[in-house]
């Protein structure tokens, strides 16, 4: 103990008196929110646009040292109006950075909002198992399809871009609205717990530029609507049949019937007192 006191003040020993903890507690901050925004950047159009702000500032600094006097009277009344340009321009990417704020968990942790309701699946099993179904026979035949899985963000405004359904998912009704040359094969599908409520949906398209050029607008989609709600995305890919799945806007593919039932159950809410039950009766089926 004696030696990691000793430490320790010899550690304080090398900061000067002036700086306080709350100050190095401010410096952590500042530099975790400015990765945290240049992590984001990098991911959307905003990186592009701040390698130029990047050259006009290196641009300025010359003016500055070499006393252009024209140059710097035209920077002082253009910055204002650059700065209002700027954000009307990025005006998408700040929406979705602050929607994707807006749905961390720390907050619902910290403060425990409706502590007395009990939460509930968010689709039974059997939907689950309509769902894969549907998507490996689509996938054998190569059937184009498009299914969202709405969890908590309500996705009413792309669901008023399609046509209202409000059918239960049964695997035939998924065939048949996404088969070739039917009035309701393009577009998404929008499921809300046990049911499907839209089809032939507008997706926004996702704007990542990391995105392998193998993607098509299909796949696009699926990475879009998972960027800006936290749902749940199937692909069939029309050309080769392959599934992927687009979650908080990463995609895993080629996923077969068992990773899809997997990532669905993944997203359930199911109480813990129910997941113990179907255990507790797995296990007296066994037993017998």
């Amino acid at each position: 103990m004696q030696y990691l006191k000793s430490l320790i003040d010899q550690t304080l020993f090398f900061i000067p008196s002036f700086i306080k903890l709350t100050d190095i507690v401010e410096i952590l901050i500042i530099s975790f929110l400015a990765y945290s925004v240049m992590a984001w950047i990098k991911n959307t159009r905003a990186w592009s646009l701040l390698k130029g702000i990047v050259v006009i500032a290196i641009f300025i600094l010359f003016a500055i040292v070499l006393n252009l006097n024209t140059i710097l009277w035209i920077v002082r009344n253009v910055i204002g109006v650059a700065v209002t340009a700027i954000i009307v321009i990025l005006q998408p990417e700040l929406r979705k950075a602050l929607e994707q704020f807006g749905r961390k968990n720390f907050i619902t942790a910290l403060i425990p909002f409706e502590t007395g309701k009990v939460e509930t699946g968010i689709f039974s099993d059997r939907t689950v198992g309509e769902i894969v179904k549907a998507c490996m026979e689509m996938g054998r035949e190569k059937t184009g399809a498009l299914i969202v899985i709405e969890q908590h963000n309500p996705l009413s405004d792309y669901e008023r871009t399609g046509i209202d359904i409000d059918a239960i998912v049964t695997s035939q009704l998924l065939i048949n609205i996404f088969e070739h040359n039917t009035p309701l094969h393009d577009g998404a599908v929008i499921i809300r717990g046990n049911r499907i409520v839209s089809a032939t949906c507008y997706l926004p398209l996702s704007d990542n530029m990391g995105l392998s050029k193998e993607l098509g607008t299909r796949h696009r989609a699926g990475i879009g609507i998972s960027e800006v709600s936290d749902s749940m995305t199937i692909i069939v890919s029309e050309e080769t049949g392959r599934i992927s799945i687009a979650y908080q806007g990463e995609m895993e593919r080629n996923m077969d019937a068992d990773g899809i039932k997997k990532r669905l159950n993944s997203i359930q809410n199911k109480p813990a007192e129910e997941k113990k039950l179907k255990r507790w009766k797995g296990k007296n089926k066994n037993e017998e």
